[in-house]
């Protein structure tokens, strides 16, 4: 210990060295609103019938549950169609298939000159097309038919519910999605900083937000590109962190937060 300074003055000034680190740690607290981490709206792919809706605004909803279903029948005959000339073309091509073995057999005992056994061989080249053509036909069709339902894509909220039983649906006039759903297990905070700050800082950096009073360990997500408004002291810029959430707590976009940056 250097000479002159006492013991209980050498403590005090430690203590406040570390309490000047402790701060420097969380030196930047903003104020911030929180967002969804992201948002899915979902349209129809296809004019038709709303045949029934499964969720309302605010429901929580598992990955794969269906939330909207159109009117199936018409893609539904489509798909039995496909699949009916799939089977035929199978039967035909196994006529082909015998004829080309007989064909064969004839050509190598010198009975059939080499361009009958060549015909044999087109005839079951198309009919191998065209039994590809039916599968391609058959997929496409159980494709049109999955798109007559909407889907959740994962676990979350529905945040907007925009169409009702019966309604009828172009899909060249929809100026609002059917359902718009959310994830629940992110959300962001987002803060504004100006262009200074802004550079400061990168993505995965630890961050802490302020929910309700309780700390939440976070991360640097983004950070704006844009502007939003320029203020007398310069450009203004939106800073996004992303913090885990609880399947038992409800947090809604633009709830006030504190975020906390290093």
């Amino acid at each position: 210990m250097p000479a002159g300074i006492a013991p209980s003055a050498a403590r005090a000034a430690v203590a406040a060295l570390l309490l000047t680190h402790a701060a420097g740690a969380l030196a930047l607290q903003l104020s911030g609103r929180l967002e969804w981490l992201h948002r899915v709206e979902m349209r129809a792919v296809a004019n038709g019938v709303v045949e029934g809706v499964y969720v309302n605004t605010g429901q929580h909803v598992d990955k794969g549950d269906v939330l909207v279903r159109m009117d199936q029948r018409e893609a539904q005959s489509a798909l039995l169609e496909a699949q009916a000339r799939l089977a035929r073309g199978a039967v035909a091509l196994e006529d082909v298939e015998r004829e080309l073995e007989r064909s064969q057999e004839l050509f190598d005992r010198g009975l059939i000159a080499a361009e009958e056994l060549k015909d044999s061989e087109l005839a079951h080249a198309a009919a191998l097309a065209e039994q590809e053509s039916d599968r391609a036909a058959v997929a496409a069709a159980e494709v049109m038919l999955e798109r007559t339902e909407l889907r959740a894509p994962f676990d979350g909220i529905v945040v907007a519910r925009n169409t009702y039983d019966g309604a009828v649906i172009f899909t060249s006039l929809q100026p609002a999605p059917l359902v718009a759903i959310a994830p629940t297990d992110r959300m962001l905070a987002r803060a504004l900083v100006t262009a200074d700050v802004l550079r400061r800082y990168r993505p995965g950096q630890p961050a802490t937000v302020l929910v309700r009073g309780e700390r939440r360990s976070a991360e640097v997500y983004s950070l704006g590109v844009e502007a939003v408004r320029i203020d007398p002291d310069g450009a203004v810029y939106e800073i996004d962190v992303v913090f885990d959430t609880r399947p038992d707590e409800i947090l809604r976009p633009s709830e006030f937060v504190q975020v906390l940056l290093p």
